[in-house]
């Protein structure tokens, strides 16, 4: 080789290895000054991205074996937090961009013009903000961009007509604009389009025709319109057709499914479609998913018995043949429609549906007792129809039950204490019906019982069982109009989650309980129209994320809080509480007594309890010595009454008890018409006496008792036997008991001392 060709050898080898090195540099300080980007890395992804270790065999970096160039930067997941350095835009060699499911905010840097070796890039579930990256028409080579999940707005540029590679494009859920640009509707090589959940306007133009090789498009969520083009039905290869939430009009044509042999998910809910369902639906046998609901669909639908692979069917009219359908459905919804008459019974023999949705139609008459048959049903959607009838005890059958919805109908009757059977509830909603009786308490008691219980606007009666306590997790509880009676349980306060509480319209009386001090969480309370009284708790003041209080009209009382909710006049209600006073200026109260003036009557009312007094005492005095005085000179002139006034010893019935043996028939000495009368030993006084137990169930033995207490104890005659005492106690059983306690005369009795001539026999 001669010396001239060795040398240009040695110059391109060598300027070869130049290159190599400095891109090799360049690579390194770009993942560098990434690495300096990120404010946060909660898992150490870039931890080792250090000197110890080769860029290449850095966490989510790849590089080509030829240069050792980094052809792919991946880092999804792992909750970074920062932005993207513009020196992305120097990893020239670079194929793969994957930063998805982080929290990167800001721009999408300018720089990513520069890769013009990029096949995809991922910037989905982020806070990316700004226009349409539009650095990005320049990657021609793109074969999928995704900027789904983040907060793009501004309009798609027509430079998206750039990338026509793209396969693969994903813009949902962001705020971009305006009509879809008609170079896009040119990227013959799309497979999958889904724009959906933004802003955008416009109709679908015939050009959609071009993506030839389109397997999915979703438009859903936009505020598009028009008609669909009879392009769009010819893409024989379509699979997902998306259109849900715009504003598309028009009728479907006969033959659609036909030249769609491919579909298998049709959502075209909430639009304004017309006409008739289209017959070819039935050659559709790879149909899975079916939603026409919430449109203006006319007439019958076609038989769908035939949709084997048929998993969600949500429709605008209930056919008869519905129980027909595969049992592989679990999903059958056809809700916000027209339907009217009645569920036929044969919709029971779908036994694997999970969820059920009826709502807002005008169907009537009964639930179907078939409907027992779900038993793997979780979600029931019935409410807003004309059901009526009782509420079937099948419920109870549905163990699998997580919501059910059976407001706004004609129901009657009562709840069915076997809803307590489905332990796994978390919704239930019977308001707006005609049901009576009580609140089964088995209702309070389904553990799972957590988002809702609403029983409002009913013609329940009864009490608030004292069960109501077990809800521990509930969120929401409406009891409002209906005609419960009774005290609000204290254990109210025991529904630890508890956020929403409407007890008004009803007859609940007694205080509020203090318990509901205890609901940290309490955001509303409603109890207006009821008939409580007392006063409002001051710990009512304490919640903090109390917003509205309303107790008006009631019998309420006393000084109104001032903290809390109560400092916003505008976010409570008091009125209809004619007792009420003080609170904050603007609830217009009249002002509460002070402490002050309390003090000054209380202080004015001594003085004069003192003046009072002393008078009394003064009156009372000069009476007692004058009477004194006369009774002094009394005694004086009357020397055949006893003068001396001897205190009366008080005895009990145990010592009656033990001094007569237990009023044993050994120690009866005499019975007579108010009692009987036992010889007795008192310990105390260590003499004989006799005991006269009154008999108190015969009529006026309580006088007799009053009687002769008062005269024997306070009169001494020489021919009358003299008192001890009286006894007016309680006896071993409870019951009352009184006896008098005279003297023993042991030569007979007291009448025979009396009357000596009258015939006696053991009578007092």
């Amino acid at each position: 080789m001669s010396s001239h060709l060795l040398r240009l050898f040695f110059l391109l080898f060598t300027s070869n290895t130049v290159a190599s090195a400095l891109g090799n540099e360049s690579d390194h300080l770009a993942l560098i000054k990434f690495k300096e980007s990120i404010s946060s890395d909660p898992f150490g992804v870039l931890s080792t991205w250090n000197s110890s270790t080769h860029f290449c065999n850095w966490q989510g970096v790849n590089c080509g074996s030829e240069h050792q160039r980094v052809t792919e930067l991946t880092l999804d997941s792992y909750n970074l937090q920062g932005s993207i350095s513009p020196y992305v835009g120097n990893l020239s060699f670079l194929r793969v961009l994957s930063l998805q499911r982080n929290n990167l905010h800001g721009h999408v840097p300018q720089t990513i013009s520069r890769l013009f070796r990029l096949r995809a890039l991922d910037l989905g579930n982020n806070n990316l903000v700004g226009e349409f990256p539009i650095g990005v028409s320049n990657c021609s080579k793109l074969l999928g961009l995704r900027l789904s999940h983040n907060h793009f707005g501004g309009q798609i540029p027509v430079e998206i007509g750039s990338l026509g590679n793209l396969e693969r494009l994903y813009l949902v859920s962001n705020k971009f604009l305006g009509p879809i640009p008609l170079s896009m509707w040119n990227l013959s090589s799309l497979v999958i389009l889904t724009v959906a959940y933004n802003n955008l306007e416009g109709n679908i133009p015939d050009e959609v025709g071009h993506l030839k090789n389109l397997v999915t498009i979703s438009l859903g969520g936009n505020k598009m319109s028009g008609k669909i083009p009879h392009s769009l039905y010819n893409l024989s290869s379509l699979s997902g057709l998306i259109l849900s939430f715009n504003q598309f009009e028009g009728s479907l044509p006969s033959n659609m499914f036909s030249n769609l042999p491919n579909l298998k998910d049709l959502e075209l809910d909430g639009n304004q479609f017309s006409g008739p369902i289209p017959t070819s639906i039935t050659t559709a046998f790879g149909l899975q998913i079916v939603d026409f609901s919430y449109n203006n669909f006319a007439g019958q639908v076609p038989n769908l018995g035939s949709l084997r692979n048929l998993s969600a069917l949500f429709l605008g009219h209930l056919p008869n043949f519905i129980g027909n359908l595969s049992t592989k459905l679990t999903i059958l919804a056809f809700g916000g429609n027209q339907i009217s008459g009645k569920v036929p019974a044969e919709l029971g023999n779908l036994v694997n549906l999970i969820g059920l949705g009826i709502e807002n139609n005008h169907l009537t008459e009964f639930i179907p007792t078939s409907f027992g048959n779900f038993q793997k049903l979780q979600r029931l959607y019935m409410n807003n129809n004309k059901f009526s009838g009782e509420v079937p005890a099948i419920i109870a059958n549905l163990s699998q039950l997580s919501d059910l919805h059976l407001s706004h109908n004609m129901l009657n009757g009562s709840i069915p204490s076997a809803i307590g059977n489905c332990k796994r509830l978390e919704y239930l909603d019977f308001s707006y019906n005609n049901l009576s009786g009580i609140i089964p308490s088995q209702v309070f008691e389904i553990p799972s019982l957590s988002i809702l219980l609403d029983v409002s606007h009913n013609s329940l009666s009864g009490s608030l069982s004292s069960e109501i306590g077990l809800l521990k997790s509930i969120g929401t509880l409406d009891v409002f109009e209906n005609h419960l009676s009774n005290e609000i349980p204290e254990v109210i306060g025991e529904c630890e989650s508890l956020e929403y509480l409407y007890l008004q319209g009803n007859s609940f009386h007694g205080i509020i309980p203090p318990s509901l001090a205890s609901l940290k969480g309490l955001r509303h309370l409603y109890l207006s129209r009821n008939q409580l009284s007392g006063i409002i708790p001051q710990e009512l003041q304490n919640i903090s994320v109390l917003v509205y209080f309303n107790a008006s009209f009631n019998m309420l009382e006393g000084e109104v809080p001032m903290n809390g909710v109560f400092r916003n006049a505008t976010e409570v209600s008091l009125s209809g509480n004619g007792k009420l006073c003080g609170g904050i200026s603007s609830l217009r109260l009249p002002p509460c007594p002070s402490k002050a003036t309390k003090k000054r009557k209380h202080h004015g009312f001594k003085i004069w309890m003192i003046v009072i007094i002393t008078s009394s005492v003064v009156f009372l005095l000069l009476l007692s010595s004058i009477f004194a005085l006369v009774s002094r000179r009394r005694r004086q002139r009357k020397a055949s009454v006893d003068s001396t006034n001897e205190k009366v010893p008080r005895v009990s019935y145990q010592n009656l008890y033990n001094a007569t043996n237990g009023f044993s028939t050994e120690n009866l000495i005499g019975s007579g018409g108010y009692g009987s009368v036992y010889k007795a030993i008192l310990d105390s006084a260590e003499e004989v006496v006799a005991v006269k137990v009154l008999n108190l169930q015969l009529k006026g033995a309580h006088k007799s008792f009053t009687a002769e207490c008062n005269a024997l104890r306070n009169i001494r005659h020489i021919n009358l036997v003299k008192i001890v005492t009286c006894c007016s106690s309680v006896d071993y059983k409870g019951n009352h008991f009184k006896a008098l306690v005279y003297e023993y005369i042991s030569n007979g009795s007291l009448d025979k001392w009396l009357h000596p001539n009258r015939e006696t026999s053991n009578s007092l």
